[in-house]
């Protein structure tokens, strides 16, 4: 895993990512009026977790963020 990295991207780059890149997704397959949370929640866990595989952000970013503002219920 990704413990000791010289460059990761921040939480907020990480959320701003998500909201543009993955968010529609989740709401084409999964909306019904309203963001299907588990979905999404889903989504950006899977995410957080291919991110710091790919050495993108620290297993203590991974660890320790939680899902975006704009998914909170």
């Amino acid at each position: 895993m990704a413990s000791q990295l010289d460059t990761v991207i921040t939480r907020k780059q990480a959320c701003d990512i998500f909201e543009r890149d993955h968010l529609p997704h989740v709401l084409r397959h999964h909306y019904d009026g309203s963001i299907d949370m588990i979905a999404a929640w889903e989504d950006w866990n899977n995410w957080t977790d291919s991110l710091c595989k790919n050495e993108q952000i620290s297993d203590w970013q991974y660890e320790n963020w939680s899902h975006p503002p704009y998914l909170e219920d």
